[in-house]
């Protein structure tokens, strides 16, 4: 059935020019039967050319490497060693979820053209491939790994039942969406009414016209008076509200829909999308560091979201959301199933350089010095104003950021805070780090500051505008634990 999926999804690319064929020949009679028979001879290649394509893709799974062999005319064959795949996980869209298919990613980190991707299997052969191909990367036994392979029904190990750690309800899940504030929809329509505005009795981009369309109605509201005036701009301002917080909840329901963390044998499996289902495990191991963020109203609320920094990437980002929306109560047993611990209440929490923040306030006052004398020189002294109001704007801003770009280091972990609107908390492994460096500008060297680059596997982590001894301070810390650590032992 993956060919027959992959035909169905073909008939997407046929709607635009199928429109445009339509638009094109509007005043014709056969007009539209033309662009129903263009749609069907753009199906009929695609569906034609999905069977080809399904008919010619072989994989086998190897003992040192996984080989896909596709290709119609050309044959193009591609092998992906074990140790180069970082994480196995499946994916499913609208049409193949209702067939029962799934597309399976492997993601070796690199990102583009470099990952591998079969499509369409079955939900059992999708998830047999993924554990075969896990358990022969992390080291498993090859007979055991063979009797998988044969096998989906084969099992070598008695595993413990999946525990719940995170799910979020329909009440949970429309909460959410009130706080994902968005006006994404506003501008898509405004895309649209630009490619599609000819279909439009008016130019939509003439101010005339739409004079013209509301002239009944606005003469009705302005013969009512300031107050139906002052009324109607603030109904104006609410229904725009109204639209960012229905785009929002649209949104999240369509990304988050069954959001299910569990933790199984295997690792953290989490699942979530309406329309695209998404499916995927992640080793207890293979977490980095641990990311806690929050805004600026759901925070108020004690509002959460929690995110492991992996070795995988997921969809784009190597930042894995497991429980995008929760208290802190909630988050703390993941935390600590991943192996992490929150910051206790004695955490002593140091703050980067005072010096760093004045330096950044005066560099941006001298930027926008040049602009307040252009504006005098011309005539316009009250234009100068501008340009100073923005610099004292941003020194106050350089100030009040001070109090909230934080870190700490405790004999386990290192933890960096960050953001005033967003704030974010990283936690992270003082022995899974895995460089440390410290640079310094040409203004830091003189006025003793710098910034520490810690390298953090499937991400990445900075403290900015320490001081120098501070920053060698931790650079000694982090190294001595890594040093002291027999790797040897620790769990693969």
């Amino acid at each position: 059935m993956g060919f027959v999926a992959q035909g169905l999804q073909g008939l997407q690319r046929a709607v635009l020019p199928m429109i445009a064929v339509a638009y094109g020949m509007r005043d014709e009679s056969f007009g539209l039967f033309a662009a129903l028979g263009l749609g069907l001879v753009i199906a009929a290649v695609g569906g034609g050319l999905a069977y080809l394509n399904w008919r010619r893709l072989t994989y086998t799974v190897g003992e040192t490497d996984i080989r896909v062999e596709s290709g119609i005319l050309s044959r193009a064959a591609r092998s992906v060693p074990f140790e180069r795949i970082q994480d196995v996980s499946l994916e499913q869209t609208l049409l193949p979820r209702l067939f029962g298919l799934v597309q399976v990613r492997f993601e070796t980190g690199a990102g583009g053209k470099d990952e591998l991707s079969l499509r369409y299997l079955s939900e059992e052969e999708g998830e047999r491939l993924r554990d075969v191909v896990r358990a022969r990367k992390d080291g498993a036994d090859a007979e055991n790994s063979a009797v998988a392979a044969e096998s989906a029904d084969a099992e070598t190990t008695v595993e413990e039942p999946a525990r719940v750690l995170f799910a979020m309800d329909l009440r949970r899940l429309l909460t959410f969406g009130m706080f994902e504030f968005s006006l994404a929809v506003v501008a898509v329509v405004g895309g649209a009414l630009q490619t599609f505005g000819d279909f439009l009795p008016f130019d939509i981009w003439e101010l005339e016209e739409w004079q013209r369309v509301f002239a009944g109605p606005f003469g009705q509201l302005e013969s009512l008076g300031r107050t139906a005036r002052i009324m109607g701009g603030i109904l104006g301002v609410v229904s725009l509200l109204a639209v960012g917080v229905a785009t929002g909840v649209v949104r999240t329901v369509l990304r988050d829909w069954g959001f299910l963390l569990e933790r199984t044998a295997k690792g953290f499996r989490r699942r979530r999308g309406l329309l695209t289902r998404t499916d995927v495990v992640m080793p207890v191991h293979r977490v980095q560091a641990v990311r806690i963020g929050t805004g600026l109203v759901r925070g108020r609320f004690g509002w959460h979201a929690l995110s492991f920094v992996s070795l995988a990437q997921d969809s784009g980002s190597s930042n894995h959301v497991v429980a995008p929306f929760g208290q802190m109560d909630e988050l703390r047993p993941i935390i600590a199933e991943a192996g992490f611990e929150p910051p206790p209440e004695d955490l002593v929490w140091q703050r980067g350089a005072a010096n760093a923040r004045i330096d950044s306030a005066v560099a941006s006052a001298v930027l926008l010095a040049p602009v307040a004398i252009a504006a005098i020189l011309l005539g316009r002294p009250w234009l100068a104003l501008l340009p100073v109001a923005a610099a004292v704007f941003l020194g106050l801003r350089q100030a009040y950021l001070w109090r909230f770009e934080r870190h700490a280091l405790s004999p386990a972990q290192l933890f960096v805070g960050s953001g005033w609107l967003v704030p974010k908390l990283s936690i992270a492994s003082r022995v899974k780090l895995q460089s440390v460096e410290i640079s310094q500008h040409i203004l830091g060297r003189w006025r003793g500051y710098a910034t520490l680059h810690l390298g953090l596997a499937g991400g990445t982590l900075s403290i900015g505008g320490i001081p120098v001894p501070r920053a060698e301070e931790l650079r000694s810390a982090v190294l001595s634990s890594i040093a002291r650590t027999d790797f040897s032992e620790l769990g693969q």
